[in-house]
């Protein structure tokens, strides 16, 4: 006997995710599809750290008034 046995609980909304998925199977590849398109990008690296060397340094103190 388990003390903290709780019966197996669903929500509605991994339900509903869980129906979508048995309807449509080629959800999973084009889920992947649409990460590539929005995230897989090759890095220009020369443009990255042209980027990173034009950066001004932040002040320790930012709402600090400038009196020089």
């Amino acid at each position: 006997m388990k003390i903290f046995y709780r019966p197996f609980y669903e929500s509605e909304a991994t339900q509903f995710i869980d129906q979508i998925k048995a309807k449509n199977p080629e959800l999973a590849v084009k889920q992947r599809q649409g990460l590539k398109l929005l995230w897989d990008k090759a890095v220009d690296w020369s443009a990255w750290r042209e980027y990173r060397a034009a950066q001004v340094k932040q002040n320790p103190y930012v709402y600090q008034t400038h009196t020089d």
